[in-house]
């Protein structure tokens, strides 16, 4: 995903775009150990994906990303 990409995003998305990611990096990591993974590279793409997203919302001057992703996440499992 481009920078621009992500600056084109609303902050509800770039919360939601970061839990897929971390998601994924998850996904790419287990991969990994478990010698499935065909291409290393995405594991870094991700990381790099990840990173600039936080750039993006420290531009914006957003405070506590943690906090709120991790609210996010809490009322999505209640939901479920």
């Amino acid at each position: 995903m481009k920078i621009t990409e992500i600056r084109e995003l609303k902050t509800e998305e770039l919360h939601q775009e970061l839990d897929r990611l971390r998601r994924h990096l998850f996904d790419l990591r287990a991969q990994a150990v478990t010698e499935k993974l065909e291409n290393p590279n995405r594991i870094t793409q991700a990381k790099r994906d990840i990173a600039r997203i936080f750039t993006v919302m420290t531009e914006r001057g957003e405070q506590g990303i943690e906090e709120k992703q991790y609210h996010l996440e809490a009322s999505a499992s209640q939901r479920r």
